[in-house]
């Protein structure tokens, strides 16, 4: 293949450009020196790719293996080399073509003894790092529940990720962890085993070593490409800049507005610094977008321009058309959420649109429950993307084992499930003599387990059952005395499970937390915790997914990347988005990021964008009163209408029009007009409350009513959810 000059090219034999606008066709031509192409959301960034990587190949710009494309994920690898072959007309293998994780493997394999590996090394995945861990903690004499392995995998991960080996971390804070880091090293030396993190922290080392190694490589790829630069993390960065560092034709692709993984490790300093790292760097925007709506791209990029640390870019569409305003629409509480945007998909699905064109993104896990009991109601299908459905997940699941067991004290499944978790030192060699016994004898594993508990036999298991059994039996005597719902929370602070979750350092324990809270509200609802069980069953045997057009719902993280015809974004409400922890953890990069969690959603829609809200929000203290958003305010007036509970619209003075969107405001409580009373309930009313009983009604505000109850005193009820006796 003889290499072509540059300047030799035309357009004739290249039709594969025309089909590109100018800013993509300059992206995909300009092959020399370092490129940052700023791709905004919908404007065909894998097109420009795919697209560059076939212009080299075809060009004779590179053998394939002088050309190295890395990816997030192993299918984003396969679909860009299958959409390189398609364009060549032929094979694209050759190519370095994967993610940083398996480029790195191909690397290290074949300089494996530089690192102290043998060439066969093991890549361990979490589980295996954690027992590791477990097994270093335990040699050292460190109390697992004080230092939690999990929080130590995460502290090193983290290191791992801004390229710091053992030897480079500062003590002082994390002493422990940075001991159990250079003990953890030394064990995956002996083993002949490297961790993910490894995998980057080893080339590091290889190259900064091993010059002669580096300068191999630097001269093998003539062209580099990296995809979702914004995503990438210190060892990454740096192990690209090394690489980079012979060619200097570097080209990566990315979008600094959309950078949502900064409490995983991304660092969108990376891509925000491109041009001070890389002198002389060339910058293409990509602002055609071919997805959205003009009203769509305009709410979109007037939120994001609030944030400080951004390149720029402005949006724009001339195919879409305008299309509908941006909606912003106020609820009662989430159940009033619920049932709005299950109305909603309900007319659209009768207007023709497909369900599978429609998805409810929210900000944290917990918020789908309301959701997915709504359509189990309507009987409306849906699936859960990038995680389980509500009553599936492992907390939830745990849970429900524990409240199974109170009310059946025969449910094996339940038991077995529960009885060491958390540990309470029964192992799997008791587990299993417990169900010879419960076999022999001809009764449950449970009533198995008692009459060993109750034996005479010595040891700490079996002291660890009769506890647990008088446990059960002590929250079973209580059903018939206390409300059901505070047995509930009973038995998760009990039994040692609410805490082994505080306890846990990972980053999935706090939505795990608040999983459980929702789970207590779910409860509430119910007047028997029986009736609340049994509902669980039909619901986890209803809609098993077995239809094709299912509505989606996902978090916000999770919808990156994906796009659909009609976006419910719901629960934007100050103390739920953007997330107290994320400003606490991160301040003001907390606040941008998440302000980048909504730009990401608001611009996952084509035809249509749907903000909801909630006045009140019924949380594990109880009914809180919530403001919007403050996100909300930043959504320019001329892409948005408001609408409150009420159903007006809201201009900015707080009244109501039929046509002014709303305006800036200073004080979202000041917007709302006294709340219109639906219900018929007079001062004095005598009324019925599944939970609290009988009582009557002594003042009215609104939908809430003051109710003196006959035995659990003075409360204020949303009228909803009590009846006239």
């Amino acid at each position: 293949m003889a290499l072509l000059a540059e300047n030799e090219m035309s357009d004739a034999g290249f039709d594969y450009l025309s089909s590109l606008n100018s800013p993509q066709r300059l992206a995909v031509e300009t092959t020399e020196g370092p490129v940052l192409i700023l791709a905004g959301a919908g404007t065909g960034k894998t097109r420009v790719l795919t697209t560059r990587l076939a212009h080299i190949l075809m060009t004779g710009l590179a053998y394939p293996g002088e050309v190295l494309a890395v990816t997030f994920t192993n299918k984003a690898a396969q679909e860009m080399k299958g959409r390189v072959a398609h364009l060549l007309g032929r094979s694209a293998d050759g190519m370095w073509l994967g993610t940083f994780h398996s480029l790195c493997v191909r690397i290290l394999r074949r300089y494996a003894e530089a690192v102290g590996l043998q060439s066969n090394f093991t890549i361990l995945d979490t589980d295996d790092q954690l027992r590791l861990l477990k097994q270093i903690l335990k040699a050292e004499n460190i109390d697992e529940k004080q230092h939690s392995p999990k929080m130590i995998a995460s502290v090193i991960n983290r290191w791992k990720d801004r390229g710091l080996t053992h030897n480079q971390v500062k003590r002082g804070e994390h002493d422990l962890a940075a001991n159990i880091y250079q003990l953890y090293q030394e064990r995956l030396s002996i083993l002949n085993a490297a961790d993910f993190g490894d995998l980057l922290l080893h080339c590091l080392t290889l190259f900064k070593n091993q010059p002669e190694v580096l300068k191999s490589y630097q001269s093998q790829f003539k062209y580099m490409l990296v995809d979702e630069y914004q995503d990438t993390n210190v060892a990454q960065y740096l192990w690209l800049r090394l690489l980079a560092q012979g060619s200097h034709n570097l080209c990566c692709v990315g979008d600094d507005d959309q950078s949502i993984y900064g409490w995983r490790g991304a660092e969108v300093g990376n891509i925000l610094k491109f041009e001070k790292d890389f002198p002389g760097a060339t910058v293409i925007r990509l602002e055609q977008n071919y997805r959205s709506t003009s009203h769509i791209l305009g709410a979109a990029s007037g939120l994001i321009a609030h944030n400080a640390g951004r390149l720029g870019k402005t949006l724009w569409t001339d195919e879409k058309g305008e299309g509908e305003p941006l909606l912003i629409r106020g609820t009662w509480d989430s159940g009033d959420e619920a049932r709005f945007i299950g109305d909603e998909i309900e007319s659209l699905q009768r207007q023709g649109e497909s369900l599978g064109e429609m998805a409810i993104l929210v900000r944290a896990g917990f918020q789908t429950r309301e959701f997915e009991e709504r359509f189990l109601k309507l009987g409306i299908p849906y699936r859960v993307i990038g995680g389980l459905r509500f009553y599936e997940r492992l907390e939830i699941r745990d849970a429900l084992a524990y409240l199974r067991l109170l009310i059946q004290p025969d449910d094996g499944l339940a038991f077995e499930r529960i009885i060491n978790t958390p540990r309470r030192g029964i192992g799997e060699s008791t587990i299993q003599a417990l169900h010879v016994l419960a076999r022999e004898q001809g009764i449950s594993l449970p009533r198995a387990a008692r009459y060993y508990a109750e034996s005479e036999t010595k040891g700490a298991a079996r002291l660890a059952l009769r506890k647990f059994f008088e446990d059960m039996d002590r929250w079973r005597s209580m059903l018939d005395t206390e409300p059901h719902v505070e047995i509930v929370k009973i038995v998760l602070d009990e039994s040692g499970y609410t805490t082994m979750w505080q306890e846990d350092k990972s980053a999935d324990a706090p939505g795990r937390l608040e999983n459980l809270k929702e789970l207590v509200l779910a409860i509430e609802e119910f007047q028997f915790l029986p009736g609340f069980l049994e509902h669980v069953s039909l619901v986890m045997d209803n809609n098993q997914q077995a239809k094709e057009d299912m509505v989606n719902l996902m978090t916000l993280h999770s919808a990156k990347g994906l796009e659909f015809n009609t976006v419910f974004l719901a629960g934007w409400e100050e103390g739920l988005f953007p997330h107290p922890k994320s400003m606490q953890d991160s301040g003001q990069a907390g606040l941008e990021e998440e302000r980048r969690l909504g730009y990401v959603g608001i611009s996952r829609a084509k035809k249509r964008s749907i903000i909801t809200y909630c006045l009140q929000r019924r949380m594990h203290k109880g009914w809180q009163t919530a403001i919007p958003s403050r996100f909300i305010k930043e959504i320019p007036n001329k892409h948005m209408i408001h609408i409150n509970p009420n159903g007006a619209e809201v201009n900015r003075l707080g009244g109501t029009s039929s046509r002014t969107p709303i305006a800036d405001f200073r004080n979202f409580k000041d917007i709302y007009e006294k709340p219109v009373s639906f219900h018929t309930f007079e001062i004095g009313d005598r009324i019925f409350h599944q939970k609290f009983g009988y009582g009557e009604v002594i003042e009215i505000d609104g939908d809430k009513l003051n109710i003196e109850f006959d035995h659990s005193g003075n409360k204020k009820i949303i009228a909803d959810f009590v009846n006239k006796a």
